[in-house]
């Protein structure tokens, strides 16, 4: 299967994530599946391609074009295919048509926001891919905490909670990946509005 990771793309990180994220993208290859990503050299966009290519797997990266002209990010030069897109959002568009599920590691606003949109067309029923958090150090803790306040408040539904899953554990988080989703439930039953 092909599986999308989302992820800081900072060099400038603590080496526990960045060592976490290498072991996530040897266990992807051991277990048969390969990687859509970014495309980044560096941070945890960086250490899953690294991970992959150690175990010999399948890279597929997706930038825009103005990283490479802007010099914003540089290209891990070792993926097997890498599609250029003009937008940021045609990029996240291509990574989710090309992908059957998706591993969100630590990152910043880019990852948080990538997070959101496939969790949102997940709730809109656009598709029925598993998203796993992967809550390496406690990384996602207040996003939950923030999560369950929504939830609390109203502003979210509880079913929401059955859409994706966070887990620190590796084992986990791929028998979750693995396992086959339920049938899309209906929009009403996930969103007010």
């Amino acid at each position: 299967m092909k599986i999308c990771v989302f992820g800081a793309a900072s060099p400038k990180i603590d080496k526990v994530y960045i060592e976490e994220v290498e072991k996530l993208g040897q266990e992807m290859v051991k277990r048969g599946h390969s990687l859509v990503f970014g495309g980044g050299a560096n941070g945890l966009m960086g250490a899953v391609a690294r991970g992959v290519l150690m175990e010999g797997g399948y890279i597929e990266g997706v930038i825009p074009s103005f990283f490479e002209n802007e010099e914003i990010e540089a290209v891990f030069s070792h993926c097997d295919h890498v599609f250029e897109t003009k937008t940021m959002r045609e990029r996240k568009q291509l990574m989710e048509e090309l992908s059957a599920a998706f591993i969100i590691v630590p990152g910043g606003i880019g990852t948080f926001e990538e997070f959101f949109e496939i969790m949102t067309l997940r709730q809109l029923c656009r598709h029925n891919k598993p998203i796993a958090l992967y809550n390496i150090m406690g990384y996602y803790d207040e996003l939950g905490a923030m999560m369950q306040a929504a939830v609390d408040k109203g502003f979210v539904r509880s079913a929401v909670d059955s859409l994706y899953k966070t887990t620190d554990n590796l084992e986990e988080l791929f028998e979750f990946l693995e396992t086959p989703q339920p049938e899309n439930q209906l929009v009403k039953d996930l969103k007010d509005g």
